[in-house]
């Protein structure tokens, strides 16, 4: 597992999840990222929303 700074955790697939409402997720992709912020309209995996900057 490979964690990239203010973005997702990299796993090495296949990957399966359990959620904490119990859902069970695959993914057979050769690497598999996860979202850390959930941020992500996929979530558990990353869309990238984490790279969308907050106007001030």
């Amino acid at each position: 597992m490979t964690a990239v700074r203010d973005g997702p955790l990299l796993v090495e697939g296949p990957v399966r999840m359990t959620l904490e409402d119990g859902t069970v997720v695959d993914s057979d992709r050769f690497v598999v990222a996860i979202c850390a912020c959930r941020r992500s309209r996929r979530y558990p995996f990353c869309d990238t929303s984490h790279r969308r900057r907050v106007r001030r």
